[in-house]
């Protein structure tokens, strides 16, 4: 029987051995093999029919470039490598959640292969943007250009920069920086230093070589929004023009072409307009899309009653200013347009719950006769979502739903598993040999 339990254990020291060398070459294949299910053609087969590219003029988009985003994501694994320790390449998507192991929000990239990855943010950070090719994540205010594809992170702008949007081409991003001073200080005679309330800058920044442009928007107390035209001749800049207006939340929108040719046109957006988000320019470059709602308007609303507004759709030709076409009605939720479908634009939603941690984002795409296909789905928690515009330029919708892989997680979680698993082997091994020691009999 002694021999029988030593083969017993040393077949168990054995098993567990190679468990754990299993288990650690899985790490990176068994991701490929879960993730790889993103691009495969059996999967892929419904979503890969032919669609037409909105700005191509009837070109269409091959096999190969559709499909690509998923139709629904899921929470990470509380172990989840970031990309900084596991880089995963392009972003199909980002979503924002704080369902992960940081239990503050947290991007979360989904990869054009599948594969998940964190984008851990700092505190009081807010939430980057995606470039157009869906290779970098650049982040507000630290001013730092996360590479997807390496992992490698570093600072390429002044700090305190808030993107509103990059440009068509992928090499500009326009953005805004506060100048009001943090600190109130006074004088011997009690007079103030400074100035808490200094106008904003408007920017075209260039987020690979740091380099920027103070464009001339006229003044604004603060900036709320903006958006290039398709062909990067023109913005369109929406914000407050001064503190009073601010406080009461009426917004002026102001068009003009960024490289110094001047303002083009502007106009009173009231208190119940907004441009609709970084995408508000029609691909056809003649209409401006704004978001209006009917409701409780003003900074006395109640989360209540800013979560009972109705949204619709409104269009200002962009050669003059005016209304253009027919209002598109929204519902409740709409956050802006971040891409167009054809004619069709495509909304984010995050749905108004009383908990922060039960709301949900979602994107759709609004038909002229007022229907909504939800396209990409997330998980309960996540309060943001984005796409890049290289895919949403192709209308990439309707891929496969990857899940993330357990095994894709990074150094720590390994070592963790196999330090006790060794240790627990060493002992294993120690017990065996005392038990020989003591079982094999002394010579004559």
């Amino acid at each position: 029987m002694g021999l029988t339990g030593g083969r017993l254990r040393r077949a168990a020291v054995v098993g567990l051995a190679l468990g754990l060398v299993a288990l650690s070459a899985l790490s990176a294949p068994a991701a490929t093999a879960a993730n790889s299910v993103a691009l495969s053609a059996p999967a892929a087969t419904a979503a890969n029919s032919i669609v037409t590219d909105s700005t191509a003029g009837g070109s269409t988009v091959t096999d190969s470039t559709v499909g690509v985003v998923p139709s629904r994501v899921r929470d990470p694994w509380l172990w989840q490598a970031t990309v900084g320790q596991r880089p995963a390449g392009p972003a199909a998507l980002v979503f924002f959640t704080d369902r992960t192991r940081y239990f503050e929000s947290t991007g979360v990239l989904v990869a054009r292969d599948g594969a998940y990855r964190l984008i851990p943010i700092g505190i009081a950070e807010g939430h980057g943007l995606l470039s157009p090719d869906g290779r970098h994540y650049l982040r507000p205010q630290s001013g730092e250009l996360l590479d997807l594809t390496t992992g490698r992170q570093r600072r390429t702008v002044k700090p305190g920069l808030h993107p509103f949007a990059w440009s068509p081409d992928g090499r500009s991003v326009l953005g805004t920086r506060s100048n009001d001073d943090q600190v109130i200080s006074y004088g011997p005679d009690n007079q103030q230093l400074n100035d808490p309330e200094k106008p904003d800058d408007l920017l075209v920044v260039d987020p690979y070589q740091g380099t920027e442009q103070v464009v001339a928007a006229g003044t604004f107390a603060a900036h709320n929004g903006a958006a290039w035209s398709p062909g990067g001749d023109l913005v369109a800049v929406t914000g407050s023009p001064d503190v009073p207006a601010q406080l009461a939340e009426r917004q002026r929108l102001v068009v003009l072409d960024p490289a110094g040719g001047g303002l083009r046109w502007q106009v009173d957006l009231g208190d119940r307009r907004i441009l609709a988000g970084p995408a508000a320019w029609h691909p056809d470059g003649r209409r401006l899309a704004l978001l209006a709602f009917d409701g409780c308007a003003g900074p006395r609303c109640t989360a209540e009653q800013t979560a009972a507004r109705t949204w619709r759709i409104e269009f200002l030709d962009t050669a003059t200013g005016q209304a253009a076409g027919q209002a598109l009605p929204v519902g409740t939720s709409a956050s802006g347009i971040i891409g167009w479908r054809g004619d069709d634009p495509i909304l984010r939603y995050v749905s108004e719950t009383e908990q922060d941690t039960d709301r949900q984002a979602f994107l759709a795409a609004l038909s002229p006769d007022g229907g909504r296909e939800v396209l990409v789905t997330t998980p309960v928690g996540s309060t943001d979502l984005m796409v890049p515009g290289d895919l949403l330029t192709r209308a990439a919708f309707g891929g496969p739903e990857p899940r993330p892989s357990p095994f894709a997680a990074p150094l720590w979680v390994y070592l963790t598993l196999a330090v006790p698993t060794l240790l627990a082997i060493a002992l294993v091994v120690s017990r065996i040999r005392r038990h020989r020691a003591a079982t094999v009999p002394a010579p004559a």
